[in-house]
């Protein structure tokens, strides 16, 4: 029995796809521990895996609007003078903070490593020191490519040598980010000083193979990737095959047409208020039902109209939820993206930061979503008619219905899991 260690840190949509990944390694024979944040403990536990702890809990220490795990995102911009340099020093604490936590989580009969983009650049160290194989398995593009930017630069192409210069800093970014951790991390591990930079060339150099967790119905493998850089299909999150929707769910939806879904994930936190009222306004103005999921923002129907015509829920699978949708509003993470397109649904994408304004543009040239109304315009005079025109645009119009039906018959082609599956047994072999 092969004895795999998962590691992945971030918010829920960073660690969620690894649950359905786990249980199909456990399912297979294998036995599987995934180390991440204290709340999403009963999460991995419910898929049957080891629950191991890190620390740097986004959920218990945002001291900032945007959380330590979206700033390591957003650090990944072009650096420029001024708030990078914050967002850099809060990123660089979270990774230190994590650095150790990766160290203890791994047991010394771990047969594998199994890590999240974030927590690779500590975790190949490691491996290093225990002699055994990793594979990376992040759920966006990471590596330099002339087919677009770098996914956090807001989806706007700089030519094919900008689109790979850019791509090069973003990993120079990431290599100073993870400096300070890494340092002590090799010195705790008993390895020789070496950079990031240094490790992530070797790597490279090999020839490392590395899985990524998205489909090219949305990105197609860019032309320029070396061998060894393979897009593999979503893995999805772990839900139990019993599963149904709460009932007060199932009633909400037998007692009118098909809702509009409204979320934005971990993003927003403490504009449950603002948010929550300009959506009502804008459901009614648009004339279709809705429901609220509450979030990081704490979207609620309390400070809304009072009618049957709203309903607000806490997590649900978006797997059960969003194929019984008329359309789905939402910040454009990568996975409530890629949900949204195995539903078959359109998407009103309103993307808040990182990698959103990628997938956000992704899900447009599909033709599965309307153009996007970046978050900060919420903020405008304008708001609840221009997001009220977007959700009719996405209701209304047969052929984003028909765009979407089509992606997810190719979507449900695909198997990430069993992909990554074939590779770890591969390494282990």
């Amino acid at each position: 029995m092969t004895k795999i260690l998962i590691t992945a840190a971030g918010s829920h949509g960073d660690i969620a796809p690894y649950t359905g990944v786990g249980a199909r390694l456990r399912a297979a024979g294998h036995e599987v521990a995934l180390a991440t944040h204290d709340s999403y403990a009963p999460l991995v536990q419910a898929a049957g895996l080891e629950f191991r702890r890190l620390p740097a809990d986004p959920r218990t220490r945002r001291a900032d609007p945007a959380g330590p795990a979206d700033a390591t995102e957003q650090a990944r911009r072009s650096p420029a003078p001024g708030g990078t340099r914050a967002l850099m020093r809060q990123a660089a604490a979270f990774i230190k903070e994590l650095g150790g936590g990766i160290a203890d989580a791994a047991r010394d009969d771990t047969d594998l490593l199994l890590l999240s983009a974030t927590t690779a650049p500590l975790g190949h160290h490691l491996a290093e020191a225990r002699g055994i194989p990793s594979l990376e398995l992040p759920l966006v593009p990471t590596a330099p490519t002339g087919d677009f930017a770098p996914v956090v630069s807001g989806g706007r192409s700089l030519g094919r040598w900008g689109n790979r210069a850019a791509g090069r800093l973003s990993l120079h970014v990431i290599d100073r980010l993870y400096a300070d951790a890494a340092r002590e991390m090799r010195a705790r591990l008993g390895l020789p000083p070496a950079t990031p930079r240094t490790v992530r060339r070797r790597a490279e150099a090999a020839g490392r193979p590395v899985l990524y967790g998205f489909s090219e119905v949305l990105v197609p493998r860019p032309t320029d990737w070396r061998t060894g850089l393979d897009v593999v299909g979503n893995w999805w999150p772990w839900h139990a095959p019993d599963d149904r929707l709460p009932p007060v769910v199932e009633d909400f939806l037998a007692a009118g047409p098909p809702p509009v879904f409204i979320g934005f994930g971990s993003m927003a936190g403490g504009e449950g208020e603002r948010l929550s009222a300009l959506a009502a306004a804008a459901l009614r103005r648009a004339k279709v039902r809705g429901i609220l999921q509450s979030g990081w923002a704490g979207l609620t129907t309390r400070h809304t109209f009072a009618d049957d015509d709203l309903l607000t829920i806490g997590e649900v699978p978006h797997a059960l939820l969003f194929p019984r949708m008329s359309a789905v509003v939402h910040h454009c993470g990568a996975g409530t993206a890629a949900a949204g397109v195995r539903a078959g649904v359109p998407t009103v994408p309103v993307p808040v930061t990182a990698d959103q304004p990628f997938w956000a543009a992704r899900l447009a040239a599909l033709g599965v979503a309307t153009a996007s109304i970046p978050f900060k315009d919420l903020s405008t005079d304008n708001a609840v008619a221009r997001l009220a025109h977007a959700i009719t645009q996405a209701t209304a119009a047969p052929a984003r219905r028909d765009h979407a039906t089509a992606a997810a018959h190719r979507l449900a082609t695909e198997d990430g899991a069993g992909e990554v599956l074939k590779a770890a047994e591969r390494l282990v072999a």
